[in-house]
């Protein structure tokens, strides 16, 4: 079975090109990442994942040095495990 499209898909690509962050949330296991992989294809956009247990500590033992390895436009996924970056992420959005 190949990617199947979802309607939210254009609300998404808006909503880039509109805001400096963005977060989709919904219920487990209905494509969010797939989803976001596949819009985030031929764009400049860095794909990093917290479920990466190395990714996660660096990110919740010190969010400065997670954005400088990570420069934006970064995609964030599993952005819950490491809730003190949010703050980082809305410094770096402002600026």
């Amino acid at each position: 079975m190949g990617y199947m499209k979802r309607s939210l898909e254009k609300v998404i690509m808006e909503a880039c090109h509109e805001y400096q962050a963005i977060i989709v949330t919904g219920p487990r296991q209905v494509g969010k990442t797939t989803m976001l992989q596949k819009l985030m294809e031929g764009t400049n956009r860095t794909y990093v994942t917290l479920d990466d247990l190395n990714e996660r500590a660096l990110a919740q033992s010190d969010p400065e040095m997670f954005f400088q390895m990570h420069k934006p436009p970064i995609l964030i996924d599993e952005v819950q495990y490491a809730p003190q970056l949010c703050l980082d992420l809305m410094l770096h959005a402002d600026r």
